[in-house]
């Protein structure tokens, strides 16, 4: 908290000298503390140049994604206005979740710069090295149906790829259910998880992870032909600290839309971005495994399919491979 006050102090002018006394005396703290933080704050990348009769001034900021690096970009109303931020977790879904059932207001974000135990759908690992990515989670409080909860990630992944499209030109393709792909290698994932009662949710839990500046040679061989980042797609670094206030712009643009003007615009922009009618299709869910053509998304978001033989089938969960 202490490192967040002394660069908020340090940004108010950022071409002036300000003391060590000053900082001290603002922080109420003693000069030592403050010395001690400075030199907390080189080690995380921030070069901050001292003066002996002038005190400090901040030169250059890393690409880190705590708060105070973030929200300087940040337009949005709710989203991302609390946001809480990890060196490391096991994953941002689980420390959302925690935050959810304390009582954590929606809209507030969880970020890592690494995950140990990150998570994709139907359990497996999601690949997350430190300081390279985006790991985020979002804290939603719906007034909706449960049965309507599968939306989210829909209306998430519409925010996300426009997300994309903003910060670099690219248009990204959407895979059912939710996944984000770039010359067919897969670029995004997300993972819903909820908290609900028959007839009403508590909570959803919105899980994000984005691969912005990690090389092709990085991924785990087994990935390493199925994947891809952002800046392997553009050939240039990406600010994740920028991209992460487009994504939370989008995310709050999208999710309001949602909430106001119900699934119909969610479900269009889903299937322009998706250009999924028409596909072949090969479909495994609950251990049975189809081929067939896509449909389109149903109502709900589930996936219709006309198999092989012309029978008609709904998907509500599952992988999908265009065939």
């Amino acid at each position: 908290m202490m490192d967040e006050e002394i660069l908020k102090l340090l940004r108010k002018d950022p071409t002036a000298f300000l003391s060590g006394e000053e900082l001290s005396h603002r922080l109420k703290v003693s000069r030592t503390a403050i010395w001690k933080r400075i030199r907390h704050l080189r080690s995380l990348g921030y070069e901050i140049e001292a003066s002996t009769h002038s005190g400090y001034r901040l030169i250059q900021s890393p690409d880190i994604l705590t708060p105070s690096e973030i929200t300087p970009f940040l337009k949005t109303g709710r989203f991302g206005k609390t946001i809480h931020y990890f060196h490391t977790l096991e994953s941002t879904n689980s420390q959302a979740y925690e935050l959810a059932i304390q009582g954590a207001e929606e809209g507030e974000v969880v970020i890592a710069e690494s995950q140990s135990k990150g998570r994709g759908r139907l359990g497996r690992i999601w690949f997350s090295p430190p300081y390279l990515n985006l790991y985020l989670s979002v804290i939603l409080r719906p007034e909706i149906p449960p049965h309507q909860a599968s939306l989210i990630t829909l209306m998430a992944a519409v925010a996300a790829v426009e997300a994309i499209e903003i910060y670099s030109g690219l248009r990204p393709l959407i895979k059912w259910p939710n996944d984000i792909l770039m010359n067919g290698r897969k670029m995004a994932g997300l993972l819903n998880e909820i908290k609900s009662e028959a007839d009403r949710i508590h909570f959803v839990i919105l899980g994000i992870g984005i691969n912005l500046n990690i090389d092709q040679k990085m991924f785990p061989k087994e990935i390493q032909t199925l994947a891809t980042s952002l800046k392997e797609e553009t050939g240039k670094v990406v600010s994740r600290k920028t991209f992460v206030a487009y994504l939370l712009q989008e995310l709050e643009k999208w999710y309001n839309i949602f909430l106001e003007e119900g699934k119909t615009a969610i479900l269009k922009s889903w299937r322009r971005w998706a250009q999924i009618k028409g596909k072949q299709v090969k479909i495994t869910s609950f251990g049975e495994t189809m081929r067939g053509t896509a449909i389109n998304v149903d109502s709900d978001g589930a996936l219709i399919i006309e198999t092989e033989d012309g029978e008609r089938k709904r998907v509500v969960a599952g992988d999908i491979e265009y065939i």
